[in-house]
This record gives C-alpha cells, structure tokens and sequence, in this order.
C-alpha cells in the first residue's frame, strides 16, 4: 500500500513537471539562441563597472558603478561621485559617448576618461534607483 501511494505521488509529480515547463514557456517564449564571436579586446562590463573616471587634470572624479541597458544597446553609465565608504554618495547618469574607455597595454589595465569636474557631476541631476526592476 505505501508503496503505490508513494508510486502515485512521484508519478504526479513528475506529471506536473512538463505541464509547469510548458505553461511558463508559452507565457514568455524565449527566442532562438544566437552565438557571437567577441573580439578579444571588446569592452566587458566587468572592465567597467568599477573602473574610475579621470578627467584631462588626470584627477579622478568619479568611478562607473552601474550600466543603463535598453533594447539590447549601452544607454548610459551610471557614476558615483564623492562620499567615503558609501556615505554622501552622489549618483549621476551620463551618456555613453561623454566617457571614452581604453586599454592601456603597457599598464594592462583599462583606463576611463571624462570631461566633468567632481563639481561639475555632483551638481548634475542624482540619478536614484527606483521601481520595480530596480534596487
């Protein structure tokens, strides 16, 4: 007897499995995977969240804490600027084409420029986190 109820249970169980697979499949398809082929010197996120932003006094401003991703394509960055150890930090979203980022080969390290004063970024608008998505 506990052998076919506990027959019965693991069949269901693994009957609802494929149902549950299925529902949430056709709730939110996914599209076909498409592979690509990375440069070897493309820019990944993880050389630029964190890396700090210089401007031509080579002082450093601000460091790259968050990326702005829409429809698949790089919208903004998302600087910190100030504070000390998290406190009194100022968040300011900047487009794309307002930080130009480099590999330096002889450093080995990837280098981020801007053309702000620390100033001139805390007195932009605070970009904070908000809704659902977000932190």
């Amino acid at each position: 007897m506990k052998t076919s109820i506990l027959s019965a249970l693991t069949a269901a169980a693994f009957a609802t499995v494929p149902l549950a697979a299925a529902l949430a499949q056709a709730a939110n398809p996914a599209p076909s995977v498409q592979f690509t082929h990375p440069q070897t010197d493309a820019v990944l996120s993880k050389d630029l969240i964190g890396l700090n932003l210089y401007n031509g006094a080579n002082q450093d401003v601000g460091e790259i804490k968050d990326l702005v991703l829409d429809d698949g394509s790089l919208k903004g960055y998302i600087l910190s600027v100030g504070g000390f150890l998290g406190m009194g930090t100022h968040y300011v979203a900047v487009s794309p084409s307002s930080v130009a980022v480099n590999y330096d080969a002889n450093d080995k390290k990837w280098q981020g420029k801007i053309n702000a004063t620390k100033d001139q970024l805390k007195a932009a608008p605070e970009f904070t986190y908000q809704g659902p998505q977000n932190h």
